[in-house]
């Protein structure tokens, strides 16, 4: 007697799903919670956005709780690197927490700046948990315009 075991593609799918989950939490941990649904306990990173114009570059980052004495910029050999901490505070003495959804801990992102990036006047400010960091271009690779002489 033969018997026909035929496949679904929700079961298929369901099984795809659960190996991908499995080799996302043994690379990276359980995302976005842990095993028993708490907060993760590694770092976090801060929202970036990069922008550039004829002028120069700019990056922005969203630090929401961070205090600015707590934030560090570095430069060394083209690379651009922020780091930082936001700290927990505890907010309230409560018999049980069912959960905790913030981030908290040290924060470290980098960027390869280009060499058109001049170093020297690199700025820095931070305000309402809004870091922005300005890279002025070397004059050199800012775009001009060449004027066009005629010879008749």
């Amino acid at each position: 007697m033969w018997m026909m075991t035929t496949r679904r593609p929700e079961n298929e799918l369901a099984t795809m799903q659960g190996r991908v989950n499995r080799l996302f939490n043994e690379m990276l941990g359980p995302w976005p919670y842990g095993p028993e649904g708490g907060a993760i306990n590694s770092a976090w990173l801060p929202p970036v956005d990069v922008f550039e114009d004829k002028e120069g570059i700019k990056l922005t980052a969203e630090l929401p709780g961070v205090k600015a004495e707590d934030v560090k910029i570095s430069l060394e050999n083209q690379t651009l690197t922020l780091r930082g901490e936001k700290k927990q505070i505890a907010e309230e003495t409560v018999e049980k927490v069912h959960r905790y959804e913030r981030s908290y801990g040290s924060f470290e992102r980098t960027f390869t700046l280009p060499s058109t990036v001049d170093s020297e006047k690199i700025q820095a400010t931070f305000e309402d948990g809004i870091l922005t960091v300005t890279l002025p271009k070397v004059e050199k690779a800012k775009p001009r315009e060449i004027p066009v002489v005629s010879r008749q």
